[in-house]
């Protein structure tokens, strides 16, 4: 595909990746090696000043270039800073990359991309990791065709976020967990953030697929007083428990959180014995429609720009 993105299309070969590093001021701790394909890096921090707009980087596929880490809460990093990969650059384009966080289940918080940029893309990319994996931080973030795994809360933050025809893998978490795909972190009513899921696909990972009968897996649970989800138009497979939705700490947030779905399929989908709770909405075309591309990020405006596809409104 052509990409229209105003920025230079950084390729990660390692002499590329150097000259990259070099320009945004990424640690000299960050090490890259190769054989020949695929490509590995460990723990970026791109643009951590923010101040380089537009960047794109184009990988040789998911799985073909890999960027991976380890760092994780149990071994002393703060779950912000336990990011494989983070970026807070306005405009940054990311396609064809994996990024992976290796800390495993028992080492509890460990992100493996961290978004802090407005108007982030992220295409035919892969999250993996456990708990926290992909951490929407703050502002206006599209992600299109990724794959996303983990267990606990792992596509959490207070950015606005769309999700659009991505794979969302639940994997085997530790003994007694139960999985929770999103955990927002809206704290203000007043803040135009939530996690928007868009014509997903909903299946468990493949360790996860022989136990699925052990382990109970919710759409989200509200990490934050007003926490706002939205899944919509999307296939939810059987193992989703059916209440949909679990409890943060008692009855927290439940009266101000919006949790909403909207036209989804699959055995997991029913919303007949979901959740009670005052913020819990079965929702219509209408009300589905504020949570778009094109209404919920002005998506309209600057996706184009990327050549990244994608869809502005229902689908």
């Amino acid at each position: 595909m052509a990409f229209k993105h105003r920025s230079i299309a950084y390729l990660l070969s390692i002499l590329l990746f150097v000259s990259l590093h070099v320009a945004n001021g990424i640690p000299p701790e960050t090490i890259c090696g190769s054989t020949v394909n695929p490509t590995y890096c460990k723990n970026i921090l791109a643009n951590q000043n923010g101040n380089k707009k537009y960047l794109m980087m184009v990988g040789e596929g998911i799985n073909q270039t890999v960027i991976t880490g380890d760092h994780n809460v149990v071994d002393g990093f703060t779950t912000f800073n336990s990011a494989t990969f983070a970026v807070v650059g306005q405009g940054f384009v990311a396609v064809n990359i994996t990024f992976r966080n290796t800390a495993g289940p028992s080492k509890h918080q460990a992100v493996a991309l961290r978004s802090g940029a407005d108007m982030s893309t992220f295409y035919s990319c892969s999250f993996e990791g456990y708990q926290d994996t992909l951490y929407t931080h703050s502002l206006r973030q599209f992600y299109r065709e990724c794959d996303i795994y983990g267990t606990v809360d792992f596509i959490f933050g207070n950015g606005a976020v769309v999700l659009q025809n991505c794979n969302i893998y639940p994997r085997l978490p530790l003994s007694g967990q139960f999985n929770s795909i999103t955990a927002q972190g809206r704290t203000d009513p007043n803040q135009n953030t939530g996690t928007s899921i868009q014509n997903a696909t909903i299946k468990a990972a493949d360790d996860l697929a022989p136990k699925v009968g052990t382990v109970q897996t919710y759409l989200g649970r509200p990490w934050k007083e007003y926490s706002r989800t939205v899944f919509m138009q999307s296939f939810m497979d059987s193992f989703i428990n059916p209440a949909g939705w679990h409890e943060w700490n008692g009855d927290f947030a439940l009266n101000t959180l919006y949790y909403a779905e909207y036209s989804n399929r699959g055995a997991g989908s029913s919303t007949v014995n979901r959740v009670t709770w005052p913020g819990y909405h079965v929702i219509g075309a209408t009300d589905a429609a504020n949570f778009t591309v094109s209404n919920f990020l002005s998506g309209d405006d600057w996706i184009p720009q990327t050549g990244v596809p994608y869809s502005s409104g229902l689908i």
